[in-house]
């Protein structure tokens, strides 16, 4: 994990360092809602969420670039008999997964030059995930690296040349990989700034 850590910090400050004219970079905070394996695993809301997006303007309606976040999700399960290959335990479990999208794509702004700016995105790349299963002593640690596709929608607020509002709505589809054996798939819920290079 802690080498995805570093990889995650030294994009971040590359893509810092190199950006250029006419650009929208994203700061935003992430509230994650597992579907399908990921939800069945941890069925609680994720408030743990944070990303990073970049898009340089090529058009003045489309941004290409790349979009770098993490959302952890927790849930403590209550005092049972759990059962696992062949093997009951009883206890309480206490159930992590780390999902880190590392992602490129571009986005399509409907009315670039305007107040409200609603915008439409897809993403491609791959997500580190890490899933945890404590109990008692144990613990069962399973790792894989998703590819990733990522639609997204949200609607820009722009308050001035250099920044702006957003809310935006993402769709995390990783596909079956490494020690997890189905798709890992989440909406996260974003809120944040929005700085502008004009």
């Amino acid at each position: 994990m802690k080498k995805t850590l570093y990889i995650f910090c030294m994009l971040l400050v590359c893509s810092i360092s190199t950006m250029s004219a006419q650009s929208n970079t994203y700061l935003t905070y992430g509230m994650g809602f597992g579907t399908g394996d990921l939800g069945n695993f941890i069925s609680k809301t994720s408030f743990r969420g944070a990303t990073v997006d970049y898009y340089k303007m090529t058009q003045p309606n489309l941004g290409v670039g790349f979009s770098l976040g993490w959302n952890v999700f927790y849930e403590e399960k209550a005092y049972d008999t759990y059962t696992a290959d062949n093997v009951a335990l009883s206890g309480k479990q206490f159930r992590y997964s780390n999902q880190v999208p590392m992602l490129l794509g571009a986005n399509y702004y409907l009315d670039p030059g305007e107040k409200i700016s609603p915008f439409l995105g897809a993403n491609l790349g791959v997500m580190y995930t890490r899933r945890n299963t404590d109990m008692n002593l144990y613990t069962l640690e399973e790792e894989a690296w998703n590819f990733t596709v990522q639609p997204q929608l949200g609607v820009q607020f722009n308050n001035s040349l250099s920044s702006a509002m957003t809310v935006m709505l993402k769709y995390y589809l990783g596909l079956k990989a490494g020690d997890l054996d189905e798709n890992q798939s989440f909406f996260s819920l974003n809120v944040g700034f929005v700085f502008r290079q004009p």
